[in-house]
């Protein structure tokens, strides 16, 4: 099944067997920074304000068990499950 992704203004659909990172780079859009796309580096991590979605596997130094309980995520490791409202965490 394919779902409506927006990050940043931008809309793309996305598969529900593939992350969100990489079908925004298959795309060809910029929406969000790339990284190591494996969940370590952290470069990816939104917050997603609408919708239902599952993680792979991702680094608990980048992504904490209470952060994730309040929709934090490394676009990399989501698997859309519905529509998803996504926005760009900027680390400060």
């Amino acid at each position: 099944m394919n779902y409506n992704i927006e990050i940043n203004g931008q809309t793309f659909i996305c598969p529900d067997d593939v992350t969100v990172l990489l079908a925004m780079k298959g795309k060809g859009l910029t929406s969000l920074p790339i990284g190591c796309c494996a969940g370590g580096c952290g470069i990816c991590k939104v917050k997603v304000m609408e919708g239902k979605y599952e993680t792979k596997v991702m680094s608990r130094a980048k992504v904490s068990v209470e952060e994730a309980a309040d929709g934090f995520a490394l676009a990399c490791r989501i698997l859309p499950r519905s529509n998803l409202k996504i926005e760009q965490f900027f680390n400060k």
